[in-house]
């Protein structure tokens, strides 16, 4: 029997990367690097996660793929290839990342890209943080494209002031950029195009300019898509902790949850979750096996168990993420 699912993370090099993984989730960071990603559950090629506990501890989750996807996944649909649906990661932008675009599903073959709809969770936020999402009511397409030459198209941004709690819902070809001074837990389609509209003027450690894509840019961007909100569903109390839907769609949904005292919350069977501890300390037990994870941590719930016990012992917030069917 399979049992709750954690990663070894994949730790990812950026330039606009910092250290704060390890200060706030004592992430093993290499020395003297910025790093911007950890990718807590990753089924892709070149960079799959290794799991790291129980019978299984060593093998990865492409092969838990292979011999147990069906048992795995239940009903959610596999990414292409037969990949895990999502890609799970907590971002550090010590700098703001590019203006992009990721392209929607009816452009993405034609792009030869992979569409990539995502939701960010803000888990720490300096003061002043934002993010840059969607176009500023009034931008028409003529007055985008004439910015993107002069270098000015931050100016067609839609821009939010965030603070840790806030989340944001990306679906394809909504343009973004994540502001500086934040960190992110990022749930999102199993995908890594991304398409720059523009990245500051920035060079890389080689002193060149990094690669933009506005072609595949301006054919991925709904210019219909003006001033996006944050999610602003409300909380609701149950026994012993609350919740908030954060994201319902047919790709993946997640709810944040809250406990200011000991709680168990009884997950039972059906879809493939994903848990993710934002701050505090959680236990998942399920098929004979117990897992504790910590802040930045995540587990891989299988669709098979039975019944899986999450329990918390004390003041705690956690993501529940459920896949699609």
């Amino acid at each position: 029997m399979l049992y709750p699912f954690v990663f070894e993370p994949i730790l990812k090099e950026r330039i606009w990367g910092g250290r704060r993984l390890a200060a706030l989730y004592d992430k093993p960071l290499p020395a003297d690097v910025p790093v911007g990603e950890s990718w807590e559950i990753s089924d892709r090629p070149g960079d799959v996660t290794v799991i790291s506990n129980g019978p299984l501890c060593g093998q990865t989750l492409r092969w838990l793929m292979e011999h147990h996807g069906a048992e795995l996944l239940g009903a959610t649909p596999p990414a292409d290839g037969g990949r895990f649906p999502l890609l799970c990661k907590i971002l550090d932008a010590r700098d703001r990342l590019s203006l992009q675009v990721h392209p929607p599903a009816t452009m993405a073959a034609a792009l030869r890209g992979e569409p990539k709809t995502e939701m960010w969770y803000i888990a720490d936020a300096e003061p002043g943080a934002e993010l840059f999402v969607g176009l500023r009511a009034g931008t028409t397409r003529a007055e985008f494209e004439a910015k993107v030459r002069s270098g000015e198209v931050a100016q067609c941004f839609h821009r939010i002031a965030v603070a840790p709690g806030d989340t944001m819902f990306l679906p394809s070809g909504r343009v973004h950029a994540i502001g500086a001074g934040l960190v992110i837990f990022e749930i999102q389609q199993n995908s890594d195009t991304t398409y720059r509209v523009f990245d500051w003027n920035r060079t890389d450690r080689d002193g060149q300019p990094r690669e933009l894509h506005l072609e595949q840019s301006l054919a991925s961007i709904d210019f219909a898509d003006v001033e996006p909100a944050l999610v602003s569903s409300p909380w609701v109390a149950r026994d012993r902790f609350e919740s908030r839907a954060l994201v319902r769609h047919e790709l993946f949904s997640v709810d944040l949850l809250r406990t200011r005292r000991a709680a168990t919350l009884a997950l039972g069977g059906g879809p493939m979750r994903v848990v993710a501890c934002v701050d505090g300390e959680l236990t998942l037990s399920g098929g004979e096996l117990t897992v504790t994870l910590h802040a930045g941590q995540f587990a891989l719930v299988p669709a098979s168990l039975p019944a899986t016990a999450l329990d918390v012992a004390a003041s705690a917030t956690s993501l529940l993420v459920q896949g699609g069917a």
